[in-house]
């Protein structure tokens, strides 16, 4: 008898479901429905509804207790979800986590050239697939063609819409239904889960497998070398290290081992890095020039890791190799658009002036500031929110360390000086929300109950949003 009372409540409930065209009318006198399709309202009450309906079929609580949400609380969610549509989803946010790479917030900052030539190509049109010289149709890869080879000292160059299409297109070119030699430790896994041995399945190459996880040596891929071998590949642990009792096979020997046997060797750099960052006291990362000296085929990275530019793929190598490359029919699928190349090219010319190149690009700002300077900026912004005298906050500056985050530099530490906000009013995992939540977000981290702003991911620029950023938290 108690289960049948259970579901005439419920029939009750779906039977006082709001109607669609009752909905409707109601925005309708409220002026809702101006500057939005009346196909898409009527879409959003059909899947308010209908949300509403699953929640009284579904619920595992005694139906007894459920209450349908007024009709005018049903029309202010419908308004909610309508004014949802004009605001952007994808936003600005203050990355005060101490990660400069973030993957999660959209890796490297753009440069103010390439931020300007972005507005300038998207705005009306260009020369993208035209050769200006010879007035006639040309390829868009021309535009930063030159400058990498120049840069890298490779012999071609292509760019892709980002490494792990770099990785692909290179594979299906060179090793399609052939083998690719790969050591066992460098069968990595990177952010999203990509995995080495699944793009190169998708590829059609056939992975061959030698050494153990810690320890490769010459002479395994030399024993793995037949008739199939197609390619010797190389991969950078980029986002981890293996230490101990560990050997692996050098680039160089590997590219000599290929010249013997008329095989090509190709190196997933992963990060590609253009600066010397040992010499401002960072681990030392192999620059793109260094790996080409070695006379690798074929080398792939990002362009949005130390590179500090879009996200893109590029691919370096042998003319021979590159041309095999282009004409493949999946690079058209993997191209890379107008904007991209315009960004990319104007980060690609801070290279040129490598001193200054290191001013101009946030991530390599980030990485080798002085912790003088860092410390300077936390005092900064410390004495500026401060003088806002915010009720229930403590606000102090303290030491710790951020990463490069990205895959790049895995083990180092760099060290760092936090901004620390202790609330009296409200716990870290309370405030840290409330930040998330402002119109421009902050993306912070908590340590021991203390929300830490790491002031090396954070521009001067961006300090009035701190400010009134925790003026609103605490006055509301």
């Amino acid at each position: 008898m108690a289960k049948q009372n259970l579901d005439d409540h419920r029939m009750t409930l779906l039977r006082g479901l709001p109607k669609i065209d009752e909905i409707m009318l109601s925005l309708e006198k409220k002026e809702a429905l101006a500057g939005t399709p009346k196909y898409v309202v009527k879409s959003i009450c059909r899947s308010v509804v209908e949300e509403l309906r699953q929640g009284i079929l579904n619920t595992k609580k005694d139906a007894k207790g459920m209450r349908l949400p007024t009709a005018g609380e049903v029309v202010d969610k419908i308004m909610q979800t309508i004014d949802g549509l004009h605001q952007y989803r994808l936003r600005k946010v203050i990355n005060a986590t101490g990660v400069i790479l973030h993957t999660n917030l959209g890796r490297a900052p753009l440069c103010a050239d390439a931020v300007q030539r972005l507005v300038e190509i998207a705005g009306g049109y260009s020369n993208l697939e035209y050769d200006l010289a010879k007035g006639e149709r040309g390829l868009r890869y021309d535009h930063v063609q030159k400058i990498l080879c120049e840069l890298s000292g490779a012999e071609d160059a292509l760019v892709v819409n980002n490494n792990a299409a770099a990785v692909l297109l290179a594979l299906n070119t060179l090793a399609e239904r052939k083998q690719v030699i790969v050591s066992r430790g460098e069968l990595v896994e990177i952010g999203g889960e990509f995995r080495i041995p699944d793009v190169m399945e998708k590829s059609g190459a056939c992975l061959y497998e030698v050494g153990t996880t810690n320890r490769t040596r010459l002479k395994d891929y030399e024993k793995a070398i037949g008739p199939d071998t197609a390619l010797i590949l190389k991969v950078h642990t980029s986002n981890f290290r293996i230490i101990g009792f560990t050997e692996d096979a050098d680039l160089a020997s590997l590219v000599a081992l290929g010249k013997n046997n008329g095989i090509p060797v190709m190196y997933d750099l992963g990060s590609g890095c253009f600066a010397e960052l040992d010499s401002y006291g960072l681990e030392r990362e192999p620059t793109v020039r260094d790996v080409l000296t070695t006379g690798v085929g074929v080398v792939t990275f990002s362009g949005d890791k130390l590179l500090g530019g879009p996200q893109a793929g590029v691919i370096l190598g042998q003319k021979d190799i590159l041309e095999k490359i282009k004409r493949n029919p999946l690079n058209r699928a993997l191209r890379i658009d107008k904007l991209t190349l315009a960004a990319l090219e104007a980060t690609l010319m801070q290279y040129l002036q490598p001193e200054m190149a290191v001013k101009r690009l946030r991530v390599l700002r980030a990485l080798t500031e002085e912790v003088a300077d860092v410390t300077r900026r936390a005092k900064k912004l410390q004495s500026m929110v401060r003088k806002e005298h915010l009720a229930g906050l403590t606000i102090s500056v303290k030491k710790g360390f951020s990463m490069a985050g990205g895959g790049s530099l895995p083990t180092q530490e760099i060290p760092t000086m936090l901004l620390s906000i202790v609330s009296a009013h409200m716990s870290s995992g309370s405030l840290e929300e409330r930040l998330r939540r402002l119109d421009i977000p902050i993306i912070a981290r908590i340590a021991e109950d203390e929300v830490l702003f790491d002031m090396r991911t954070i521009e001067e620029e961006e300090f009035p949003y701190i400010r009134d950023g925790l003026k609103k938290i605490t006055s509301s």
